[in-house]
């Protein structure tokens, strides 16, 4: 295998100067897509039988 450097693309340009846009993001809340889908359709449900249970006129 060639020992060179791998080159990376240039960060796009605006209006304003350069800016550099990163793919993995350090803070913020990591939620597992699984965990999400579950919890909305249990809250569905939830919702459904509230509703059923004590309609609204």
């Amino acid at each position: 295998m060639s020992q060179r450097r791998r080159r990376e693309a240039p960060p796009p340009a605006s209006a304003a100067g350069l800016l550099r846009f990163f793919e993995d993001s350090i803070s913020g809340i990591k939620v597992d897509p699984l965990y999400l889908t579950i919890g909305a359709t249990v809250f569905v449900i939830i919702s459904l039988i509230i509703r059923f249970f004590f309609p609204v006129g």
